[in-house]
This record gives structure tokens, C-alpha cells and sequence, in this order.
């Protein structure tokens, strides 16, 4: 079975099928594209009328001035007429107030125009392209098996639901569009100054291939900064992540200095990181400013001379070109910015493909049965499981429970017992062998209706900023405040409840860190309850309670076990007695198997865990005759 591994340079995609990738991604908001595309293509077209405009008024008033002999004429002007239907007694004035008049309404039009391109291209590239992508992701994420995320750190799945998709963004607003607008307006730009000059176009564009070609060498050598300085900031997020989640270790061990130094660390590598990129684009940028100013000495030169010789005229010939050259000018300058935005977005994307295309690895088969009721009969035929990569950590596990039935598992740490409990609602898929439910095998039934027929009660309980009912509800929210006030009464929560501030609608901190461990036990233990499952499982739900709770716990838990099929990792000989019968695991293998009573005179692990706790906390009142004497 493949497990997802961090990016590493054996799977990363390339340049160009990241590209294609992006440019599908793209497709999907096409007409919302379009749209931008056009505005700006208005824009462009506003924006040459009113430089020709500009070129007209100025060789209009030199045809004036030339006229009334205050300059001397170069060249000989025909009458400069504006359109069909201006008055003949019109005075030269009049024209170029109607000149300038016009410059000024087109002024105002690009204006309101840009104001509509600037909210078309927000809502593309915010309301819809980075919503509905996260809303991807996170949709991805919660399919996904528990192998991805063990082997893809917190941070580095935090960095790729916000920066990365930012960094998708990017690539549609700043780097597809904008690279389709600078090659129309570079192409209109040329056609439009080869239609002035041809040989004045060739000179002052030479330089241009140059600059191509320095984009593309600069573009290829930065792009593994950018992947470094992704990781970086990957292990400063990570580093956050764990300060905030360990806080308490963190204060308890005296240990704040050390941990704000790592964090500085971290960040401080970030930062040094970041300037570097930024020293290198910042001496990228003014070497294509540099070729952009040759330029317009060559036009000054050479323009000049046209000029001089009646080649060219001044205002709808150098003026015009002059404007069309800084304009040509400012898109090329852009190359750095798109270079440096090609460079993110491609190192961004790549991590976030890799969620999108992480295969899920735990799901419903295409022709699944559906049992949205089951009985909870479960067996295990010869199971095995291990991890991708590593030795099995369940071996040759052979159990069969009976709906009803009640199954304590007891073992060291690293036996097995949580692993197994978890292959029952494919949290992992067995390696070998066969796990069914009620006769089905497990990878044969619609797995929403495995797990709605499951009720989980983890080690470490986790729950959500919410209110307490939500929490509680949190698998079957259409309950009703009764079912859930019954549910916690059968985990010995009511009373506590009620005591909060605003009982059941209390707000829970994150992790619900405002309650004590016993109590988030016990929420816990209602939310699994409240789903009336066919099948609970409890990972030593008792381990943070004090044994007047877990005594008033199982005494209310023994009606909702009663007629469901029961899992409960324990290792308190007084949860252990109340099973039906109780396995014993060592390296992940079952190596004992039997009730509280058989397995009490048998020698072995089970013997010698009970007759530890009978010594150090004497929790039986009568002594248990053993083979080979009496404890």
C-alpha cells in the first residue's frame, strides 16, 4: 500500500505539467477570465487614442505656431482636421480645447474601467479561485488515510492550505493573465510603431531578445530559492504549531528561552533566505531597466535625426512613439515581477497537487453494500498490519466477538492494542488476511455505514471550540437536547455540565483546554454514546479518571454496552473483570486469551500485571488463589 511522503525530489512534477495543470485550473473560470481580458483590452485601446490624441494636439499646435511664423516650419502640416462635423469659423483654440477635452474623457473612462477590472480580477482570483481551492483541499484532506498525515507534518499541511494556494492565486492573477495581457500589448505595441517607422522599431527593439533570454536564464537558476525557502518557512510554521500546542511543557520545564530562540531560529533563516531571493531580483530588475533605457537613447538619436530629415513627424510620429516605447518599456520591466511570480506559483502549486493528488487510499469500494444497520458480530481472520516501510506491527491476529460481547485488550505500549482497534473502522486497511462485520469484509461495506455504526472514544480526547452540546452532537447533530442530556448522564457528565456557566451552551476553549482531563474523557465518552452504535470501541477511556469517576462511569456505561459489541483498551483490573472476556497483545501478536478468572491462574502476562496492581494498590479485598500458592 503507498504511503504520501513529503515532497522530495524523486516526485516533484514538472515545470510543464504544472503549467498545464495551472492553466486547467484556470479554465474552470474562463468566462470570469474573459471578462478581465476584455476590460483590459478596453483599457489598452483607451489608452493608445489618448496618446495618439496627445501625438495630434502637439502636431497640431506646431502647424499653428508655424503658421502665425513664431517657429520656423520643418515640415510642411496639411490642414489638421478633427472630424466631419466641426464648425468651419472655428478657431484654432476651440480644436484644442476639443483635443484636450477628449484626453480628459477618456482619462475619466480608463478611470471607471480600471475601477471594474480591479473588482473582476478580486473576484476571480479571492472570492472564487482561493475559496473554492481550499474548499478542495480540505475536502481532499478529510478523505485522506492517517498514513498522510503521519507522514506530513502540521505545519506543512497549515502552509499548504493558506501560502501555497496563495501562491495558485498568484499564478492566475499575476502570472496567466498578466502574461496574456503583456503579449497582446507588446504585439499591439509593435504593430502600432512598425506602422510609424519600421527601421525605428528594429533599432530601439533589439535589445529585446537579450532581455528573453536573461529572464528565462534568471528564472531557471532562482527557482530552487524559492523551493528552499518554501521548506523554511514550512519548519518555522511547524515550529509555531508545536510552541502553541506544548505550551504547557514548554512553561512547565522552565524551557521559554530555549523554545523562543529555536522559533527565532527558524524564523531568522526564513528572513535570510528571503533576502537573498530578494538581492537577486533586485539586481535582475535594473539590468532589464538598463536595456529599456538604451532603448530610448536610440530612439532619441535616431528619431531625432527622422525628425530633423522629414522622415518622421514630431508629435504623431516621435511623441507617439516615444509614449508607445515606455509603455513597451514598462511591460518588459514587468518580466522581473512575472519571473519572480512564475517561481512561487510553480513551488507553491507543486504542494498543492501533491494534496490534491494524493491517492486515497480508504474508501468505499465502487459497488459497496450498504448495511446502515449492523449487529456488530466482528472478526478477525489471520490479520496482519504494518506500515509502509516497516516491520508488521499486528501479526496473525485471530478473533472472533459476537454481537454484544464485551472485549478488553491489555498489552504494553507498542503492542498493538490501539492499531487494532483501529483497523475495525479502516482507519487503516489490513495488510493480509480478513477483517469482517457481521460476515461482510469491512473493505466490502460502504464505509460512511461502517463508521455511523461505530462510536470512538480516543485516548486523548479531542474537542472542538464549540458549545458542549455541539460537542457532544458532534456525530449526530440533529439529536435533541434531551438525547443529549441522557447521553451524558450515561457518562457521568450532567452534573459537571451543569455547572458551567451556561451549562450545555457553554463555549469550550480550543481543545476544550478549560476542562480537566477526566472531564473532556467523559464528553467524550457521551459523544460516542449518544450515536447508539452498533460497535463501541474505547481507547482506555479511563486513564485520566480517578477511580470514584471511572466506578460511577462503567456503572452508567453498563446499559449502553449492554446488547453492543465492545473494545475497550484497559489496564485497571477493575475495567478489565467487567469484559466478557480479555485478550492479552505482545508485539503484536495475542498471546493470552480468556476471562478475568481463567486468566488469573494461568501464569503469565496477565497474572503478573494483576498481581502489580494488587500489591501497590490492593485493589482486590480478598486474596486470589493462584497455581503454586495464594497472593
Amino acid at each position: 500500500m503507498p504511503e504520501p511522503t513529503p515532497i522530495t525530489a524523486a516526485n516533484l512534477l514538472s515545470n510543464w505539467v504544472l503549467v498545464r495543470r495551472l492553466f486547467g485550473l484556470a479554465w474552470r473560470y474562463r468566462s470570469r477570465c474573459l471578462q478581465v481580458l476584455g476590460l483590459q483590452l478596453v483599457l489598452l485601446t483607451i489608452g493608445l487614442s489618448g496618446l495618439s490624441l496627445t501625438g495630434l494636439g502637439i502636431d497640431y499646435i506646431r502647424h499653428i505656431l508655424s503658421e502665425r511664423g513664431v517657429i520656423a516650419a520643418l515640415v510642411t502640416f496639411p490642414q489638421v482636421k478633427i472630424g466631419p462635423s466641426l464648425p468651419t469659423d472655428w478657431q484654432p483654440e476651440h480644436v484644442i480645447v476639443l483635443i484636450a477635452g477628449c484626453i480628459l474623457g477618456l482619462a475619466l473612462v480608463r478611470a471607471v474601467l480600471n475601477f471594474f477590472y480591479t473588482i473582476s480580477i478580486n473576484k476571480l482570483v479571492q472570492q472564487q479561485l482561493v475559496v473554492d481551492l481550499r474548499g478542495e483541499i480540505y475536502d481532499k484532506l478529510q478523505r485522506l488515510s492517517f498514513r498522510f498525515f503521519d507522514a506530513n507534518t502540521t505545519g506543512s499541511i497549515i502552509t499548504r492550505v493558506t501560502g501555497d494556494v496563495q501562491a495558485v492565486r498568484m499564478f492566475v492573477d499575476q502570472v496567466l493573465i498578466q502574461s496574456v495581457i503583456m503579449i497582446v500589448s507588446l504585439t499591439v505595441y509593435v504593430i502600432y510603431m512598425s506602422s510609424l517607422h519600421v527601421g525605428l522599431t528594429l533599432a530601439c527593439l533589439a535589445t529585446t531578445p537579450l532581455m528573453m533570454m536573461l529572464a528565462a536564464r534568471f528564472s531557471r537558476s532562482i527557482q530552487p530559492a524559492y523551493m528552499h525557502n518554501r521548506t523554511l518557512v514550512e519548519k518555522m510554521v511547524q515550529n509555531l504549531t508545536e510552541s502553541v500546542q506544548g505550551i504547557q511543557v514548554t512553561k512547565g520545564f522552565g524551557r521559554e528561552r530555549e523554545d523562543r530562540e529555536r522559533f527565532e531560529r527558524s524564523n531568522q533563516a526564513v528572513f535570510d533566505q528571503q533576502r537573498s531571493i530578494f538581492w537577486r531580483v533586485s539586481l535582475f530588475s535594473p539590468t532589464v531597466g538598463f536595456f529599456t533605457r538604451f532603448n530610448m537613447m536610440v530612439l532619441l538619436g535616431y528619431g531625432g535625426w527622422l525628425v530633423a530629415h522629414d522622415q518622421l513627424p514630431l508629435g504623431t510620429g516621435l511623441v507617439v512613439f516615444a509614449g508607445l516605447l515606455e509603455q513597451f518599456s514598462g511591460q518588459i520591466n514587468q518580466v522581473a515581477t512575472l519571473v519572480n511570480s512564475v517561481q512561487q506559483s510553480l513551488i507553491g502549486a507543486r504542494r498543492v497537487f501533491e494534496i490534491l493528488d494524493a491517492p486515497i487510499e480508504v474508501k468505499s469500494a465502487p459497488d459497496a453494500v450498504r448495511r446502515p444497520k449492523l449487529e456488530g458480530a466482528v472478526a478477525f481472520e489471520n490479520v496482519s498490519f504494518a506500515y509502509a516501510g516497516s516491520n508488521e506491527v499486528v501479526r496473525n491476529i485471530d478473533l472472533a466477538v459476537k454481537p454484544g460481547q464485551c472485549v478488553a485488550i491489555l498489552g504494553a505500549t507498542g503492542a498493538g492494542k490501539s492499531v487494532l482497534m483501529s483497523l475495525i473502522p479502516r482507519f487503516f486497511d489490513v495488510t493480509s488476511g480478513r477483517l469482517t462485520v457481521d460476515g461482510i469484509d469491512v473493505r466490502r461495506l460502504d464505509l460512511d455505514d461502517l463508521r455511523r455504526n461505530i462510536g470512538l472514544v480516543f485516548q486523548e480526547s479531542f474537542l472542538f471550540s464549540h458549545t458542549v452540546a455541539a460537542n457532544i452532537a458532534f456525530g449526530h447533530p440533529e439529536a435533541t437536547r434531551a438525547q443529549i442530556e441522557k447521553a451524558a448522564r450515561i457518562a457521568a457528565a450532567h452534573d459537571f455540565i451543569m455547572a458551567l456557566p451556561k451549562g450545555y451552551d457553554t463555549v469550550l476553549g480550543e481543545s476544550g483546554m478549560s476542562l480537566s482531563g477526566g472531564q473532556r474523557q467523559r464528553l467524550a465518552i457521551a459523544r460516542a454514546v449518544l450515536l447508539e452504535p452498533s460497535i463501541l470501541l474505547l481507547d482506555d477511556p479511563t486513564a485520566a479518571i480517578d477511580s470514584q469517576t471511572e466506578h460511577e462511569i462503567f456503572e452508567a456505561l453498563e446499559n449502553a454496552i449492554s446488547g453492543r459489541t465492545t473494545f475497550i483498551v484497559a489496564h485497571r483490573l477493575s475495567t478489565l473483570r467487567r469484559a466478557d472476556f480479555i485478550i492479552v497483545m505482545e508485539n503484536g501478536r495475542i498471546v493470552q486469551t480468556g476471562t478475568h478468572a481463567e486468566l488469573m491462574r494461568v501464569p503469565g502476562p496477565y497474572l503478573h500485571v494483576a498481581n502489580l496492581q494488587l500489591v501497590d494498590s490492593r485493589e482486590l479485598q480478598s486474596p486470589v488463589d493462584v497455581p503454586g500458592g495464594t497472593t
